[in-house]
């Protein structure tokens, strides 16, 4: 009898199992099919697709033949490889020397390294303005020292480029330092000591056992850098660069039924994006350059001996901080000026600026519906992303690794691609994002940092014993109590921290925000941060404190989840 019951528990069991896993896939099926598949499907029809169903090329013709068009999309390319190239030559050296040396300081050091992850370089584009202007701070500095006679033109169009570059670099350098310190972490470390035992140079050994086993986890940090400058809307945007795709995207969404280009333009933004990430995936692959050990063998560290290196490594690092601080600093300053006009600081300091941020009601709309909409992103991300990553670890079905790459695919889709396809696909249906954008920007907000949050929980539940569950349900407790009651508790640190990464990005995403909100009752930070920035007078000034509010926001989530989730903050940002 006691036999027949427990065959009977394990048989319930398992169709328990079975039922979670596939309600689990049905369900993020039916999320990204309507909600990133569909509208990128839509996207393409129209781009090969007359108004009558005919099959044409004649967007793409146009858009070739279109100087401005194309200008905008090399321009695109370049700053992706650029700012690529530059937050390698950053964040190499870097992982280097905190990966295998020790020095006094070293952890405060390497907490200040990732500081500007959390700076969003859209709200550093506000202070560039005001320093770097004709007449701004640093050309009023040079003439009062007698190093220059004539302000120099600093961002004039033909210095846009680099402009962008360089705060794209200064704000993504840490998710490719984060990336390359985990992929030197899981390096066997026998493997360098054997072949220092054999003689062979320490330039030979990084360029035929360091790189190759590291390379993985470069490039995959390498992706995300490129996709993410190569679609980033905001920093062009505030600049005045406007020969960028993501920015004639965005000045084509009002139109895009006269002008057709702008879905051949998207689609070619999404062709550059999956190749890349597919391309990633198949020839960078982590099985190519397998180790005996997985990595948990902690690499040794040698202390630094001389006071003079040590001095070096400290300048190095201090200037990369502070040269990615600087923007922000700028927009501080600007935030508490009263009076700045020709002088290389403010005249005078006021709290009028913050003041008029809880006054004006374009503000207190930007703050609340931001705080709204982000809310709910989390809490459809945590109901989603926790069941995802149940099933992925448990392994409750056989497609768990197809199901933990679907859900990646978010991170290879630029919000710009997914909040153009949403306009073109729901306008006119009740999701309308012209009558009211808060059910698209939700979902929005919820698809683009889903990743984040199955990443959070898949670290949490691979550290929790599976013998923990077993030995619930061996005593009669269903899967969803013991989920519940033991599995969610456990991993309740993960959990949050994956949610105030969540949060925080949502509140300040740009692409979804000034695309979809076309009303200023519904706009969000950023939409309102950049209408102020156009006005006149106080404008910029207001836009800076609550650029200033918002980064507070979001320094205060992202530390927080950087405590709870330790070395594992890396894995978060991983294509």
């Amino acid at each position: 009898m006691s036999g027949s019951t427990a065959d009977t528990t394990s048989r319930l069991s398992r169709q328990v199992s079975s039922f979670v896993g596939y309600s689990t896939i049905v369900i993020t099926l039916l999320v990204l099919f309507f909600f990133l598949i569909l509208p990128v499907s839509v996207i393409i029809g129209k781009a090969f697709l007359t108004p009558s169903g005919e099959l044409t090329l004649d967007y793409f013709r146009l858009l070739m033949e279109n100087p401005l068009q194309m200008g905008s999309l090399w321009n695109s390319l370049w700053i992706g490889v650029a700012t690529t190239i530059l937050t390698t030559i950053v964040s190499l050296p870097l992982a280097l020397i905190n990966a295998r040396f020790d020095y006094r300081g070293k952890a405060l050091m390497s907490g200040l390294l990732l500081v500007p992850i959390v700076m969003p370089p859209f709200v550093g584009a506000l202070g560039i303005q005001k320093i770097f202007a004709q007449y701004g701070s640093l050309n009023l500095l040079l003439m009062e020292w007698n190093i220059i006679s004539e302000p120099i033109r600093w961002l004039t169009e033909g210095n846009h480029f680099w402009v962008v570059v360089i705060l794209e670099t200064l704000h993504l350098y840490p998710i490719m330092y984060l990336n390359i310190m985990a992929a030197l972490s899981n390096i066997d470390p026998s493997m360098e000591e054997m072949a220092s035992t054999l003689g062979v140079k320490k330039w030979r050994q990084f360029k035929d056992i360091t790189w190759p086993l590291a390379r993985p986890g470069y490039f995959a940090g390498a992706i995300i850098v490129f996709i993410w400058a190569f679609t980033d809307l905001g920093v062009p945007l505030l600049i005045g660069f406007n020969d960028t795709i993501p920015v004639q995207i965005f000045n084509m969404v009002t139109d895009v039924n006269e002008n057709p280009i702008g879905f051949a333009l998207v689609f070619i933004v999404v062709v550059i994006t999956v190749v890349i990430f597919l391309g990633s995936k198949l020839f960078i692959s982590p099985n190519k350059y397998a180790m005996l050990t997985r990595g948990h063998v902690r690499n040794p560290v040698k202390p630094i001996q001389s006071w003079l290196v040590t001095l070096g490594v400290y300048a190095f690092m201090l200037t990369v901080v502070l040269l990615a601080l600087f923007p922000h600093a700028s927009v501080l300053l600007i935030s508490f000026s009263g009076d700045w006009f020709m002088t290389v600081l403010p005249s005078s300091l006021t709290l009028s600026h913050y003041e008029a941020v809880f006054q004006q009601e374009i503000t207190v709309w930007g703050i609340r519906n931001s705080l709204y909409l982000s809310a709910l992103a989390v809490l459809v991300d945590l109901a989603l992303g926790v069941l995802i990553a149940y099933v992925i670890v448990r392994k409750l079905v056989p497609f768990t690794s197809a199901l933990d790459s679907l859900v990646m695919i978010p991170l290879a889709l630029p919000g710009i691609v997914l909040a153009f396809g949403y306009v073109v696909t729901y306008t006119g249906t009740f999701l309308d994002p012209m009558e009211n954008p808060i059910p698209l920007l939700v979902i929005a907000y919820a698809i683009r940092r889903l990743p984040f949050m199955v990443r959070s929980a898949v670290a949490g539940l691979q550290q929790m014993s599976v013998s923990l569950e077993e030995a619930s349900m061996t005593f009669g407790a269903s899967r969803f109590y013991t989920l519940r009651k033991i599995t969610v508790p456990l991993v309740t640190a993960n959990l949050i921290a994956g949610a105030l990464l969540c949060f925080a990005y949502a509140m300040l995403d740009v692409s979804d925000s000034l695309i979809l909100a076309m009303k200023d009752v519904f706009y969000p930070i950023t939409k309102v941060i950049y209408v102020l920035s156009l006005e006149p007078g106080t404008g910029m000034f207001v836009a800076s404190a609550l650029g200033m509010i918002a980064m507070v926001i979001l320094s205060a989530c992202i530390i927080g989840a950087s405590v709870l989730l330790g070395k594992k903050m890396g894995e978060i940002f991983r294509g």
